[in-house]
């Protein structure tokens, strides 16, 4: 143990001071540990990073990860209304959009000529969907840009595909694995507790569901992500169960890289806008954001290894102090980003990697690219003497180049007022 890490923890209180000791020794964190360390501030604050930093580094080492990739949310239209959910309009909205398989084909094979190694597809739940949606399009993508790893579905969607062809889910999982799907991103998670999911998004995957997806998924052997969207009406110990649900299922299956804390972004999202619940909150606090990053290694880490802050919700600079709270991932380069957007973020769609390289050499880590896997595929030097010239680097106006949800919202309205029909989904 470092002298200022020991410093720290004789700052902190008795009960804090044990807890973190006793995850350095290599105890697990039980619920009723990270219930306190939910309440952390002050020097028990600081006590709960240092140990977290120090986990971080025995358990994923000093390098920081990044992925070059590129986000198509191809329909807003949706089945769903979640109280949560800024993004989805109905099937009447003036600002429903679809893009054609075409456009997804066309936008995969921009990202990769811009370097891109992955493409995350997922969208809405469109109510005039026919059998083979998900199939179709991923066998055009797969076929066009056969090279690209296609992390896609969430869920729900793929609950909603199931539906639509009338396959059971491992038989449904296994045909997307064999067309070219690489993963699945364990969004749709949300808080996994069926009392707070009712109150936010009635009718929305059950928690059992949820755990069925990604379980089956697992054992077909496509690997997912794992994350939780917190800050709005779920409590203390909603977010430490949900912790302990992803490291039990994380112990059975082994296929989770890694998990992703998602800050709820409350500017646009309906729950907050129109106070549909009385006891919303306006996302997470600062230090709300810090507890639970650090509190997720803790608790996670053993099994996890990877844990991921997103600069799309927290904004590059709390993104660079969480590496040094807990996280070893910076996430994606995206180029598109339509969920947080419509709710209200502010942290723009495109993060080159020069700019996520300069933030990680800042916090004194080594930046490294990897793949949707998280295997290594550039390491760089410390200095950043040996950095490429790469193409992404060079875009100055990503909404310019890549479009954006305002725009593709604003051309629907746009065609729809003009008598024009929506481009059709297939």
């Amino acid at each position: 143990m470092s002298e200022r890490l020991a410093g720290l923890l004789s700052s902190a209180s008795a009960e804090v001071q044990a807890v973190l000791e006793a995850c350095l020794e290599g105890r697990e964190l039980d619920i009723e540990g990270a219930l306190l360390l939910s309440g952390a501030h002050g020097a028990d604050l600081h006590a709960l990073c240092a140990t977290a930093d120090r986990l971080r580094h025995e358990q994923a080492g000093d390098r920081v990860s990044y992925v070059v990739n590129r986000n198509i949310n191809f329909t807003n239209r949706c089945v769903m209304a979640c109280k949560f959910c800024a993004f989805s309009r109905t099937n009447r909205s003036e600002e429903a959009y679809d893009l054609p398989v075409e456009e997804v084909v066309r936008r995969t094979l921009e990202a990769q000529s811009l370097g891109a190694t992955e493409v995350c597809i997922q969208a809405g739940l469109p109510p005039d969907a026919k059998p083979g949606l998900y199939l179709d399009l991923l066998r055009a993508v797969k076929a066009a840009a056969p090279d690209i790893h296609v992390h896609a579905f969430s869920p729900e969607e793929i609950r909603y595909g199931v539906g639509l062809d009338g396959k059971s889910l491992e038989s449904y999982l296994a045909e997307l694995k064999a067309a070219g799907l690489g993963s699945l991103p364990g969004t749709s998670a949300e808080i996994l507790d069926d009392a707070v999911r009712k109150r936010i998004a009635g009718g929305r995957i059950s928690t059992a569901e949820w755990i069925e997806v990604i379980t089956t998924a697992h054992r077909v052997g496509l690997p997912t992500t794992s994350t939780i969207m917190y800050g709005h009406v779920e409590s203390a110990l909603d977010r430490v169960k949900h912790l302990a649900l992803l490291r039990s299922i994380q112990r059975e299956t082994g296929g989770f890289t890694e998990f992703v804390p998602l800050s709820f972004v409350h500017t646009e999202a309906p729950m907050y806008l129109k106070q549909m619940l009385p006891d919303v909150r306006p996302g997470p606090t600062g230090n709300e954001v810090i507890r639970l990053m650090a509190i997720a290694r803790l608790m996670l880490g053993p099994t996890f290894k990877n844990v991921q802050t997103s600069w799309v919700k927290e904004g590059l600079r709390e993104a660079q102090w969480l590496l040094s709270c807990g996280a070893n991932d910076l996430g994606g380069t995206l180029m598109n980003e339509s969920i947080s957007t419509s709710a209200g973020a502010q942290h723009g769609q495109l993060m080159t990697p020069a700019a996520l390289r300069r933030v990680i050499r800042d916090a004194g880590r080594i930046p490294v690219e990897r793949n949707t896997r998280y295997e290594v595929l550039r390491a760089f030097s410390v200095d950043g003497q040996d950095d490429p010239s790469e193409p992404l680097d060079a875009v100055t106006d990503p909404e310019a180049l890549f479009g954006s949800y305002a725009q593709l919202t604003a051309q629907a309205r746009a065609s729809r007022q003009k008598g024009a029909r929506s481009l059709p989904l297939r």
